[in-house]
């Protein structure tokens, strides 16, 4: 049943691989681009690219194989070089999940790169999981050391990804539209691998090429939900609050003129993946169940949940007599209050080993990081079964509340060969788990 969830999460991260979603959604015939299988009209000027995110690499290198040399400038920006062949365009690295100095930099080229266009041009946007935190560019009257501090009091605060764009964005000169009002009257094309629930592109990225229907005073909002405002820095909330009150611009909306000439698609995401796991666990002679690619929520309490409809589904009795397979996909988050290490996925599966040990029939949870980095970790998740807390017990291990208590999944994991490791993946279609119960071996 290991091997039958490894195949599985194996064939959802090749569904995810982002050159052969470029590729199915990007092709030049002669002077036209066709994007999404949709004509557009003829390129008079030049044609750029701009590609930011963790799968930033791949896709513009299925880019570039498509476009050619029709393609007169390009800019690429991720976290970690993957190999392959070398790019024609130039690429920086930046940080990532916390925006550094190398961002601030990039965030700068890319500005430079769009203030040179003109209405003639054509930029070619591809953005990816990641993308907000690797072209950081502060509002006026803002330091990165400010936005810095305040991601990082969200992230350990368990602020869903929705939240911390929703703050990002009011913090930004490209985030929110902000892109696609640098480059008018251009003509923008936005390719998007979205790494967020629900695939909601003023989301993704921070929706830099789409219309943001959120607000200062949301923003705020959610600094004060999280309880996070006080210890905020000073010049953000004087920010925010300064454009609660109308003294700053919001960010453009709907009927912008900014987005008469800009076009955003997403070409691929969670469901995608999903689907192409649960195809996988039919193969294998599974019975699989798709129960949401909306899973949110904190982690530990997410697997008490699972573990239960697995149950429940494990007493029934199936008229296949096939196993169930369980297959969910989103992004649960963690309230960080220990110094441990480890990640949502990491605790996912320990909180979810300590259930299983009861369950009448052998059972297997397995849950990963579709990018390959589960939070402070280099993991990219785990897996536990029925009998991973009677070997955590002969090995004179601490109990699986224990290693919760201090966020420390990753040391319940590893001595017991638990961990997912994949390294970088080049992509991030968010999370997915896979729950298998029932005495039938898999066709592997």
């Amino acid at each position: 049943m290991r091997a039958a969830a490894a195949r599985i999460l194996q064939e959802a991260l090749e569904a995810a691989e982002p050159g052969r979603l470029v590729r199915a959604n990007l092709r030049a015939a002669g002077d036209r681009l066709i994007v999404a299988g949709v004509p557009q009209p003829k390129v008079r000027g030049r044609l750029l690219l701009l590609s930011v995110g963790k799968a930033a690499v791949a896709m513009a290198r299925a880019a570039e194989a498509r476009l050619g040399p029709r393609l007169s400038e390009g800019l690429v920006v991720t976290n970690a070089a993957t190999p392959g062949p070398a790019l024609r365009s130039r690429l920086l690295l930046a940080g990532h999940p916390v925006p550094d100095q190398r961002g601030l930099a990039a965030a700068r080229e890319a500005e430079a790169l769009l203030d040179r266009v003109g209405r003639d041009d054509v930029v070619l946007v591809l953005l990816s999981g990641g993308a907000s935190a690797l072209l950081p560019a502060p509002s006026p009257g803002l330091r990165l050391l400010d936005k810095a501090r305040t991601t990082s009091l969200l992230l350990r605060a368990g602020a869903t990804i929705h939240e911390l764009n929703v703050v990002r964005k009011h913090l930004s000169r490209l985030k929110g539209g902000g892109l696609a009002r640098r480059a008018a009257p251009a003509r923008v094309f936005a390719l998007v691998l979205s790494d967020v629930v629900g695939d909601d592109p003023s989301t993704i990225a921070s929706g830099p090429t789409v219309p943001d229907p959120s607000t200062f005073a949301e923003a705020l909002g959610v600094l004060e939900r999280r309880r996070v405002l006080r210890q905020t820095p000073i010049r953000v909330r004087r920010h925010l609050e300064a454009g609660a009150r109308g003294q700053v611009p919001e960010t453009p909306k709907a009927g912008d003129v900014a987005f008469r000439r800009s076009q955003t698609r997403v070409i691929g995401g969670n469901r995608r993946s999903v689907l192409a796991a649960a195809r996988e666990a039919s193969r294998l002679g599974l019975r699989p169940v798709v129960l949401t690619t909306r899973l949110e929520g904190e982690a530990r309490e997410v697997a008490r949940c699972l573990v239960a409809i697995l149950r429940d589904f494990a007493e029934r009795k199936s008229k296949t007599g096939r196993p169930t397979c369980l297959l969910a996909g989103g992004e649960t988050t963690v309230t960080v209050s220990g110094p441990g290490q480890g990640g949502r996925n990491q605790e996912l599966v320990v909180s979810a080993a300590q259930r299983l040990e009861r369950f009448p029939v052998p059972a297997v949870v397995a849950s990963l990081a579709t990018d390959g980095i589960d939070g402070r970790s280099d993991a990219a998740g785990g897996v536990a079964d029925d009998q991973s807390a009677r070997r955590a017990r002969e090995l004179g291990l601490p109990t699986a509340e224990a290693f919760l208590a201090e966020n420390d999944a990753r040391n319940f994991l590893g001595p017991l060969g638990d961990l997912i490791l994949t390294g970088p993946t080049g992509t991030n279609v968010v999370d997915i788990a896979v729950l298998l119960a029932g005495g039938a071996r898999a066709r592997l």
